[in-house]
This record gives C-alpha cells, structure tokens and sequence, in this order.
C-alpha cells in the first residue's frame, strides 16, 4: 500500500474563502507526485465534495480529503473500484 499526502488551496466559489484542503490517497499503485501536484494545481475554485469527485477521477485509489469551511470540519471519503 502506498499512500500520499498533500496539501492544496482553492476558492470557494459561494464566499470567495480560500480553504486549505488535506489529501490522502491510498494506492496499491503507484501516483506520481508530479501527476497529484498538477490535478491539485488545476483546481482553481470549487465545492469540496465536486473537488474529491474530480480527483477521485484524475488520480483513483482511495482517497479523503479534509477541510474546514467557515468552521465547519469537511471530510470527504471516494472508494475506488
């Protein structure tokens, strides 16, 4: 198992905050870092749980992404396969 941590900014489209997300995946494959720095690099501004569908597309595996939005802790869990 392999897993990925990394830390990225957006916007949220409704207020115009930037949230500071925390992704985890968890891949028997391997992710390339450069392939998880640009997916989250492209991700300008967005609702969370649209964010964690986007990825979930982009890179697979296992993946929960966190944050916290006007104070309310978001966590966000995509299951592959």
């Amino acid at each position: 198992m392999n897993i990925y941590r990394h830390t990225f900014a957006a916007t949220c489209p409704s207020d115009g905050d930037t949230i500071i997300y925390s992704l985890e995946i968890r891949s028997l494959a391997v992710v390339m870092v450069e392939h998880i720095r640009t997916a989250t690099a492209l991700i300008k501004s967005g609702y969370h749980e649209r964010i964690a569908d986007d990825l979930a597309e982009r890179l697979g595996g296992d993946q929960t992404i966190k944050a916290v939005h006007q104070g309310v802790e978001i966590e966000t869990v995509r299951l592959s396969g």
